[in-house]
């Protein structure tokens, strides 16, 4: 073969496997993403399409782009089940929100071990937490002092059972634990300081923690190495800041909402972020897959 001709053929060969890319889609490892890294979606903002259709959601999700997923039940599938869904779709699930029962924490543990998961966290502890004395039901309201303490004790006892099972427990956080009760300091400073930080991770969502009038990238300045994962989250501006009561949030997508995470990704990646979730609170003013592709097309639009 001529040298002229390899080169032609080599020119040709190169154009073929780039449009191949373009038609297929581009690799993760080469696409522009946030901190480099693949876009992930927490699975209760498309709830309703996993329980009417978990493997099409999956698969949909894939096409948008995502790699990443963080799970928030599994329909009526078992973790086994939805794990080989997640294989078929082409997605890992890194992070799992699970529900915890004191007296039988292996069972969500071997859940996570089924879907491939690093992480166990948890939306939230409020109900565990309460006094024993207390009206059934979580509390209502801020986080007291002596709610926080109690959390801070749960969370360390989950965390302890989680490492010796190879897993890293994670708390999520909404607005209630920014609202003072009682004249405690906010409690979620208390839950920082009272856990151990080999035990206990945490997992900021952004759009409740803005909402309750915090701003993320303080905590990451302050406790860096404490925040492993993000939700992505945004709301509307009319949206009333909980300050010292607790509002209702309407949730916006991704963009078009009052948060800007340019700077919220930069502190992150300096404090370790390793992954990131979008999320949507409702009411949705589109469906949930259409605001899954306004979300991964923000973030892919950032650098």
């Amino acid at each position: 073969m001529t040298t002229c001709t390899r080169r032609r053929l080599l020119s040709q060969t190169g154009r073929y496997a780039a449009a191949a890319l373009i038609a297929h889609g581009l690799p993760r490892a080469i696409r522009a993403t946030p901190l480099g890294k693949p876009v992930g979606i927490q699975l209760y903002t498309v709830k309703e399409e996993i329980g009417r259709d978990p493997a099409g959601t999956l698969r949909q999700l894939r096409r948008i782009g995502f790699g990443e997923v963080e799970t928030a039940g599994f329909g009526q599938l078992s973790a086994g089940q939805f794990r080989r869904l997640l294989d078929e779709a082409g997605l890992t699930c890194p992070s799992a929100h699970l529900q915890f029962d004191m007296s039988n924490l292996d069972s969500a543990f071997a859940d996570a071990h089924a879907l491939g998961a690093k992480y166990a966290a948890s939306g939230s502890l409020r109900s565990l937490a309460a006094e024993p004395q207390s009206p059934a039901g979580a509390p209502q309201g801020g986080m007291s002092a002596d709610e926080a303490k109690r959390t801070a004790e749960l969370a360390n006892r989950i965390g302890e059972q989680a490492a010796r099972a190879a897993l890293q427990y994670v708390y999520h956080n909404h607005d209630f634990e920014f609202v003072a009760e009682r004249g405690a300091s906010v409690g979620y400073e208390l839950l920082l300081r009272e856990t151990d930080p080999r035990l206990v991770q945490f997992e900021i969502d952004c759009g409740w923690m803005i909402f309750a009038g915090r701003d993320p990238v303080d905590y990451f300045g302050k406790y860096p190495n404490r925040f492993p994962m993000i939700h992505v989250k945004d709301f509307l501006r009319e949206s009333d800041p909980a300050g010292a009561k607790l509002g209702a949030m309407h949730g916006a997508e991704l963009g078009r909402g009052v948060v800007d995470y340019g700077p919220i990704f930069a502190a992150a990646e300096k404090a370790g972020l390793r992954h990131y979730f979008f999320e949507q609170e409702g009411p949705f003013h589109v469906g949930p897959m259409q605001a899954a592709q306004v979300a991964y097309d923000y973030l892919r639009a950032m650098r």
